[in-house]
């Protein structure tokens, strides 16, 4: 019975509600934007991850190499759109 119950999945949900408790807590204590912007990014990057390999089950088939490929690609190509429009519009930088 034990091998039916499904514990990773389970454990997934309670730590994504315990990160979103986290996230919903900066808003609460009135953090500085520093130590809040900090902590969002960190819990939101943590909770996308734990969405990745526990719920969409990421790590379980034989071209998990090539999906893990695929998402840091597309971090990478997030994070340069991201501080590429920053340093355009925001900093001032041609």
């Amino acid at each position: 019975m034990k091998e039916l119950f499904p514990m990773k999945q389970v454990m997934g949900f309670v730590f994504s509600l315990l990160l979103t408790t986290v996230a919903l807590a900066v808003y609460f204590l009135d953090l500085s934007l520093t130590m809040g912007m900090t902590l969002l990014l960190v819990t939101a990057f943590i909770q996308a991850a734990v969405q990745l390999v526990v719920f969409m089950h990421a790590g379980e088939t034989k071209d998990r190499g090539a999906i893990y490929t695929n998402v840091y690609y597309g971090l990478i190509i997030a994070l340069v759109t991201v501080f590429g429009t920053l340093l355009c519009m925001i900093w001032g930088y041609i």
